[in-house]
């Protein structure tokens, strides 16, 4: 696990960018602490920063070169079947001299180009020099498990794990306005666009290959959609439920075991859910000395769940270690958090996943965690919604038909009550719309015409509809009248797995240097699970049907018939105390505002005077969305 980023210059113009390839690479330190490389030739600079885990030895150090001295690699990730691989190569003729995955990854893209994507079993970003063609060959993942931004102008082509790399070049920085409008919807920007409209982000499942002012992208993977299949499975050739349970189980079995190894500390995440505890019960079958890791919320009982935890350590004999944390350690860690963020991105659930990498990182160098089963076998809240909308019975006519006696009554998350009156709000909302903006709605915190309504008039003239449509049209391709649950997982693995959640756990834990690994996402995994139909993986009853049902016989039986937590950081008690101050007087203050240009102060007034009010609903999401956007603003666009 490393960050990575590179610039080949067309021009001298482009050149003079060139001096900036250290800074770029020191930008990049916290992902890589272990060692920084750099190579440089006339119009080409390659900078690594090295988490070592594989290989620790300085063979393995990057960037690393072919023995032809021809191609060039800079490595982000881990290839989970290299040592297949490399008997593979091995019984060709290839030699080794490292013991490492990048060295395989390298010979294996000489021999076969592209091709070798298909391969590779692992999470990934790479660039691969070829010093005699002239080009970069650049890669990621099949689901974006870790980051690519670039830069591509007439001058030069730049690239890098994280955007404060990016920035590192002295790139001009121009907002682009139909991300920010997107970002106020839904907390985060989803990709290609980023912030800057010179900035892209490439896409999960393609390369990208680079020569003097050209660019050529290709997608070399693509979930496989089975969507059109009747919600019981109508070609023989599908396994029955029972068969698929033992399926799962195997593939989930060899996918973890995969992922064990390393050569320094490993543990796992226990959250004592039903996804961390499966990665959990697999690991320590192969892993007797497992340590696991959980984190506790003293001042938030609702959200706590390590008794949980700790019941699962015990049934699978882990050594387990609790993080017990005060509200008030929460709020500690909260300037650091923002200050790492290079690009607005604000799900509240990434202080507790810092804290979470921060106090693992002590321990262990690797965690796995059960990230990606919410999205690949529907485990939210809103799937049981969507579940209810595509066959409304009584009650849920009664929930639309009395949508306005709902709002009289006070909405927040503050409360059981008022947030079952929140939910039943949003159902309701979402009852009257199509699929597709059913499905945006519900992903988002705030209306399209409330976040452009927080836009001043400059900034409407600069928000281009027709671009932010057509990137929204693109998102939601998948869904139509005819869409059942399969349709919106698969959304979900595009929109809110890869650039949101996936997003949170890479630039959280790598602010830590620590690595963490995702036994669901695992492409053999995610392909058998999206050949099953729909509900396999949700009914009336049970959300996550399938992998509940396969563990069930080796998970502790108190795991099941629980509610589903998840966790939130007490927002809105920092914002009514603590953080009032910043937030009346600095941030969102109205002399901020606009000096700032950006967004409508009578707007903005609106949202903080909701927030105080005793009804704020989902206000605090907002306010946090803007809270981030600001602190980030003043950071990164020169006013400190």
């Amino acid at each position: 696990m490393c960050g990575i980023t590179g610039i080949f210059a067309f021009n001298l113009v482009g050149k003079f960018n060139l001096i900036n390839i250290t800074a770029a690479t020191t930008a990049l330190s916290k992902r890589g602490p272990d060692h920084q490389g750099i190579y440089t030739d006339n119009f080409v600079g390659l900078g690594h920063r090295r988490l070592s885990i594989i290989d620790t030895s300085s063979a393995a150090h990057q960037p690393m070169w072919d023995e032809e001295k021809r191609y060039c690699i800079i490595f982000n990730g881990e290839i989970f079947n290299f040592l297949e691989l490399k008997k593979e190569l091995e019984a060709k003729g290839v030699a080794f001299s490292t013991q490492s995955d990048t060295e395989v990854l390298l010979k294996l893209f000489i021999r076969e180009k592209e091709n070798c994507l298909n391969k590779l079993n692992g999470f990934f970003a790479f660039c691969i020099y070829d010093n005699q063609e002239q080009t970069f060959f650049i890669a990621r993942d099949r689901f974006g498990i870790k980051p690519l931004l670039y830069l591509f102008d007439e001058d030069k082509f730049l690239f890098a794990s994280e955007m404060k790399s990016i920035l590192a070049y002295g790139i001009e920085k121009q907002l682009d306005y139909s991300s920010l409008h997107t970002y106020l919807q839904l907390n985060y920007i989803p990709a290609p666009a980023t912030i800057f409209s010179t900035v892209k982000k490439l896409m999960p499942g393609h390369w990208m290959k680079v020569s003097v002012k050209k660019i050529e992208v290709g997608n070399y993977y693509t979930i496989p959609n089975s969507s059109r299949r009747s919600a019981v499975g109508s070609r023989q050739d599908e396994l029955n439920y029972e068969d698929a349970k033992l399926k799962l189980k195997e593939l989930l079995d060899a996918s973890v075991q995969r992922r064990l190894i390393s050569d320094v500390p490993l543990g796992a995440f226990l959250s004592g859910g039903i996804d961390s505890s499966v990665v959990t019960a697999l690991a320590s079958k192969h892993k007797p000395d497992l340590h696991t890791f959980s984190i506790g919320f003293r001042d938030e009982k609702f959200f706590d769940e390590t008794e949980y935890a700790r019941l699962v350590a015990k049934h699978f004999n882990t050594e387990h270690t609790v993080f017990s944390l005060t509200n008030d350690d929460l709020y500690a860690h909260l300037h650091s958090i923002l200050d790492y963020i290079d690009e607005p991105f604000a799900d509240s659930s990434a202080i507790a996943v810092y804290i979470l990498s921060k106090e693992t990182r002590k321990h262990a160098t690797v965690a796995l965690s059960g990230d990606g089963a919410d999205e690949l076998l529907a485990g939210y809240n809103k799937h049981s919604a969507f579940l209810k909308t595509f066959d409304p019975g009584l009650k849920e006519n009664a929930a639309n038909a009395l949508a306005p006696l709902w709002k009289l009554f006070p909405a927040s998350r503050s409360n059981p009550f008022a947030n079952k009156i929140r939910q039943l709000n949003r159902f309701a909302e979402g009852m009257k719309l199509s699929t597709k903006e059913r499905y945006w709605r519900w992903a988002g915190y705030a209306k399209e015409n409330d976040a452009l309504a927080l836009f001043s008039e400059k900034s409407k003239e600069k928000f281009l509809q027709e671009e932010y449509s057509g990137r929204k049209s693109e998102i939601l391709k998948h869904l139509s009248t005819h869409s059942d649950i399969n349709d919106v997982l698969l959304t979900d693995m595009n929109l809110v797995l890869s650039n949101d959640m996936l997003t949170k756990v890479d630039l959280m834990s790598m602010a830590n240097g620590l690595e963490v690994r995702v036994p669901f996402l695992d492409f053999e995994v995610v392909n058998f699970i999206f050949s099953l139909p729909s509900n396999f993986k949700i009914n009336n009853d049970l959300r996550k049907r399938v992998l509940q049902d396969a563990f069930k016989d080796i998970l502790p039986i108190e795991l099941y018939n629980r509610p589903k937590k998840g966790f939130e950081v007490p927002l809105l008690k920092w914002f009514q105390r603590e953080m009032k101050s910043l937030i009346v007087d600095d941030l969102l203050s109205e002399k901020l505002i606009n000096e700032q240009g950006i967004f409508s102060y009578t707007e903005i007034s609106k949202l903080k005077s909701k927030l105080f009010s005793s009804n704020p609903g989902d206000i605090h999401a907002r306010i946090w969305g803007l809270i981030v956007f600001q602190w980030w603003w003043k950071r990164v666009m020169g006013r400190k």
